[in-house]
């Protein structure tokens, strides 16, 4: 079992290296980029997805034309009429100035080290950011995990114990059209029931705290916290109960069905 345990280990760092390469190249040769999104912002070309596909204004119109306009030299289509200095400026700042040998061995070396650069969304470095949203993910993951398996492990060898029953075809039917709806498309729906949207207002909208957490006692910020946390929570664990629920149902059916379960009921001891 250790043996197992270690090569499993060990296949995790190769299995990572292989991901970040295949995902590296795929990310550098698809179109567009910093560089191109930059030099649009500059000249104004910058739309709107809608924008971009509904030709509906000026920016848009200047976009296409860019875009089919074949005069004029430069790596980039939006880039035509900018100075090559301020081109090479803006390859610079992004790291595009490397080779791409070069911007993955950098880029791995800046992992190793936990360096992932700063964030041009906040102005922030990127592993503060992490850090400040670490209790949220902590909090959604812990609470979402140990929700389903709470639930989904005593559903199951109930649904295996039953099985056939209608208290089976309910259960099974109910985990069915629940995993069928999607997360995001349940989220919204409970913000505009209870998150004030349309008819009720129960649960707040956003924060993972009220504002005056810190000023209230002990039971009331561990309710306080629990308030902010069942929207999210509820929308992640709508459809995670079906897979862990039947494989725990299978899972138990086969076992209840070998010789000694039979044997023992045969007896009486069960």
């Amino acid at each position: 079992m250790l043996a197992y345990i270690l090569r499993r280990l060990v296949l995790v760092v190769p299995t990572l290296f292989g991901i970040m390469v295949i995902n590296f190249f795929i990310v550098q040769a698809a179109p567009g980029g910093p560089v191109e999104q930059t030099l649009a912002q500059i000249q104004g070309t910058s739309v709107d997805a809608t924008e971009r596909f509904s030709g509906s204004s000026s920016g848009g119109e200047t976009l296409r034309k860019s875009a089919t306009d074949s005069s004029g030299g430069g790596t980039y289509r939006g880039a035509r009429g900018l100075p090559r200095e301020l081109i090479e400026r803006i390859e610079k700042m992004y790291g595009f100035d490397k080779p791409i040998g070069e911007r993955f061995l950098l880029m791995m070396k800046n992992y190793l080290v936990f360096d992932f650069g700063e964030s041009f969304f906040r102005n922030k470095r990127v592993v503060d950011l992490i850090i400040e949203k670490m209790p949220v993910s902590i909090s959604l993951g812990l609470w979402t995990t140990l929700l389903i398996y709470f639930v989904s492990i005593p559903l199951g060898i109930a649904k295996a114990v039953r099985d056939g029953s209608r208290f089976d075809v309910t259960t099974s039917t109910t985990l069915i059209v629940l995993n069928a709806i999607p997360g995001f498309l349940f989220a919204l729906l409970l913000v505009v029931l209870f998150a004030g949207g349309s008819y009720f207002k129960w649960f707040p909208l956003r924060g993972l705290v009220s504002d005056d957490w810190s000023s209230l006692g002990t039971i009331d910020k561990v309710l306080d916290y629990f308030w902010h946390m069942a929207l999210p929570i509820g929308a992640m664990v709508i459809g995670g109960f079906a897979t862990l629920t039947f494989l725990t149902k299978n899972s138990f059916l086969e076992e209840i069905h070998k010789q000694y379960v039979l044997t023992a009921r045969a007896k009486g001891l069960v």
